[in-house]
């Protein structure tokens, strides 16, 4: 990756995010720096601890990042006003670093710096020194990466970004490394010509800060006009899939080369234009795009096949050697892109969702808090083994054949001669004697001799090379797993980061209300019943009726909150919104629904933009935020105001109010330029405005909801990939609350004292059906185009 230009600096681009690559240093120890205690330098997992050399503020804070510094020589500061007053009292520069506990970069950056005595000193004498966790504070983050975006063409984490008293920004970068190199500035050298300077030249660089956020103002704008219409969808619809076609991967699937990200965003995306263009050769190949990636995927290293869970992202093209790093937005997403292969394709895809359902039900896995919640991301690295005084990436995750042949001795009945349950295992799993990792993916040698598992062979082939029938192939892959699961459970394990996000944790309720909705999971719907009464008890003031960001696991496993709680950004509405609704769809409980309008409302009120229109990424009312952003780009997540959308017209299709669906089409116009021009940069976008332009269609039971006939129905409703849809039920209640926002439905009626659906725009309805099989085809597209 090429560097980039950061105001004084060049700066190179390692970030966490992003790369693969390793240094030799060793890794910061997460738990003992949360734990105010600090194992022996030289000592491993088990070593008796001392008292810590050094403490600073950020003991008393909840973040598990900022307490993995805590124990730094650094005087850091958490965000907030004593730094502030601190760094202009004194007229000293701030350096902010930003991060997640979860990131590689971050810990080898905090080990060959932040650790380092006199690096230290360096930076208490000339800065006042702010630690942020990126996860708890996105608008921090944004605003800064912003920055290091537009002065040096790239970003990720850690972010090193060095501000003015009065917090505008300067000069940044990423990763430094801590002595100068051939081709990189180190970080030493950095700090002392930045305060060098700031002492020889304050009054220019005080101008330069002022002329980069002028620039950074004018560009991070969006804004629509009053008068401005929508783009059309179909133009939208048709470039963004073109220009996804262009860069799939025909042989294994995704959407590059490597490093290769699951990008769940392009996947719903793709599964929409199919629906809406079920009989083109174009839908066919969207669909074909989305299913190939997901099968891939699931056969591929980037799953866990003994643990589960999807680690972050391929280093290669093969979906072979992952970042191994496990983030609980990419398991939320990809529950539900699934879910919804599985509604458009065959039996396949429920067993392909397993990998998420059970990382989560896993006896060793430790994701989900006991209250409901769940906790955010389980890191890369982890010590070999107990003894070990040095983690390595992937440690807890690969095998040697050796260690898989002693695991797995057993002579298999009825297969060819002195076949063992490792030469099984080892064929299917594509495990070799020296490792199956390439020295190109692994430049410091800590997955040298080491296998990561990935299907090889087709369940069919393997069952031929051993003479064995498919149903006992499968059961001896079953039991094969078991045992390396409960040989992997003696490992030390990754640092676990036990922080609780409102919009991470309203991804994966969707994914659970989906997955359960669509293969009749019970279980799975109370999951996310019990994770969205989660957010309501922890992370919901009934009193303001706003949500807050973060919670965080205490002692004894007890749910605490900061001492002065994060409010809910624009983020955490968006997703816990369209989590209530996936949750109302799957469980049809009224009070998921209520409880969603009413933070819809809350939503407008703290973040529209009456003149701009959109939505801002962060409340008014922050004097330590310099500008506030709206986001311009689905990633790893889909940005809120592409979700959003969607919400808003199923918020307006669940109450009549079609204010929400003129605030939808103002979002459009907005981001109109960017949809028209680069639609791939917002997929969720373009699929949503497809929603807007064909009118959700009101799916409406009317029946018992405990009758079998009504279930049927519901059944028939779930098995169907129909992306402009809302499902409600009408069970008769008059007092319902349904039945208050929409008087229409006392209208309707069950047809001869059955089960009755009724498909509905804009509050007119077709006529009634009883069966299932004339609901599958009233929901099914009758030509290209249609919804």
């Amino acid at each position: 990756m090429a560097s980039h230009e950061s105001g004084l600096l060049a700066v190179p681009l390692p970030a966490c995010a992003w790369l693969s690559a390793k240094t030799l240093s060793p890794r910061v120890t997460a738990r003992a720096m949360a734990s105010r205690y600090m194992t022996m330098a030289t000592g491993g997992k088990n070593s008796e601890p001392s008292v810590p050399r050094y403490t600073n503020r950020l003991i008393n804070e909840k973040s598990p990042y900022l307490l993995q510094h805590a124990h730094n020589p650094v005087d850091w500061y958490p965000w907030g006003q004593e730094a502030f007053d601190k760094a202009e009292k004194e007229n000293k520069l701030i350096f902010l670093s930003v991060g997640y506990s979860t990131c590689h970069w971050c810990h080898v950056m905090e080990e060959e710096s932040f650790k380092n005595k006199e690096i230290g000193e360096i930076m208490n004498k000339n800065f006042v020194c702010i630690k942020v966790d990126r996860e708890e504070r996105p608008d921090v983050d944004k605003v800064y990466m912003t920055f290091v975006q537009a002065t040096s063409g790239g970003g990720g984490w850690p972010m090193s970004v060095w501000l003015t008293p009065d917090l505008k920004p300067f000069a940044g970068g990423t990763y430094f490394p801590p002595d100068d190199r051939v081709y990189r500035v180190g970080f030493r050298t950095v700090l002392l010509r930045i305060a060098e300077q700031w002492k020889q030249n304050k009054d220019a660089l005080l101008e330069s800060s002022q002329k980069i956020m002028e620039a950074l103002l004018i560009q991070a704008e969006i804004r629509g006009q009053a008068q401005e219409s929508p783009p059309p969808s179909e133009e939208v619809m048709a470039t963004c899939f073109q220009q996804l076609s262009k860069s799939y991967d025909e042989e294994y699937g995704g959407f590059s080369e490597f490093p290769k990200f699951p990008t769940p965003v392009n996947l719903n995306f793709l599964f929409t234009y199919w629906a809406l263009h079920r009989t083109t050769p174009e839908g066919a190949r969207a669909l074909q795009m989305a299913l190939h990636t997901l099968k891939m995927m699931a056969y591929g290293g980037i799953h866990d096949h003994i643990g589960q869970g999807f680690h972050r992202y391929s280093t290669d093209q093969h979906w072979h050697v992952p970042h191994f790093e496990k983030m609980l937005y990419d398991q939320g997403q990809l529950a539900a892109a699934y879910t919804k292969a599985f509604q458009g394709a065959d039996s396949f895809w429920e067993a392909a969702w397993k990998p998420v359902s059970q990382y989560f039900a896993h006896p060793s896995c430790a994701a989900s808090s006991q209250a409901g919640g769940f906790y955010s991301a389980e890191d890369a690295d982890s010590y070999p083994t107990a003894t070990s005084g040095e983690k390595r990436e992937g440690a807890f995750c690969v095998w040697s054949a050796e260690e898989i042949r002693a695991l797995l001795p057993d002579p298999v009945e009825g297969a060819t001669e002195g076949t063992t349950l490792g030469d099984v295992f080892m064929h299917h799993y594509g495990v070799k004697e020296g490792g199956n990792v390439s020295p190109m993916k692994d430049p410091h040698k800590e997955l040298k001799g080491k296998n990561v598992l990935i299907v090889q062979s087709s369940l069919e082939l393997t069952a031929a090379r051993f003479g064995l029938e498919l149903g006992r192939l499968s059961a001896l892959l079953r039991e094969s797993r078991q045992r390396l699961s409960a040989a992997r459970a003696q490992r030390p394990r990754p640092h676990l980061d036990t922080k609780m996000l409102a919009s991470w944790n309203g991804l994966m309720i969707s994914g659970f209300a989906l997955a359960g909705a669509t293969l009749a999971k019970e279980e799975y719907v109370s999951r996310a019943v019990q994770a969205a009464s989660f957010l309501q008890r922890h992370l919901f003031d009934p009193t303001s009726g706003r949500l807050l960001r973060s919670c965080y696991r205490g002692k004894d496993n007890m749910v605490e909150q900061s001492a002065v709680p994060i409010q809910g950004f624009l983020e955490d509405y968006v997703f816990v919104i369209q989590a209530l609704f996936d949750l109302y769809e799957a469980s049809l409980d009224q009070g998921w629904l209520e409880w969603a309008l009413q933070l819809q409302h809350m939503q407008d009120k703290l973040f529209w933009d009456p003149k701009g229109f959109a939505y801002f990424s962060s409340e008014a009312g922050d004097p330590s935020l310099l500008f506030r952003l709206k986001d311009d780009q689905d990633g790893a997540e889909p940005s809120a105001n592409s979700v959003t959308v969607t919400n808003l017209l199923r918020a307006a299709c669940y109450s009549g109010h079609m204010e929400w669906v003129e605030k939808a089409g103002r979002i459009l116009a907005a981001f109109s330029e960017r949809l028209l021009k680069i639609p791939v940069a917002l997929p969720e976008m373009a699929r949503a405005s497809a929603a807007f332009h064909h009118t959700l269609k009101q799916v409406v039971i009317c029946g018992d909801p405990q009758g079998e006939d009504t279930k049927d129905l519901l059944r028939c409703v779930h098995s169907v990939f129909c992306p402009n849809k809302v499902l409600m039920l009408a069970d008769g209640d008059g007092a319902a609350f349904l039945r208050r926002q929409l008087p229409f439905l006392s209208s309707l009626e069950r047809r001869d004292g059955k089960a009755t659906a009724y498909l509905c725009s804009n509050f007119a309805c077709s006529l009634p059906v009883t069966s299932p099989q004339e609901l599958r085809t009233m929901l099914a597209p009758r030509a290209s185009g249609a919804p």
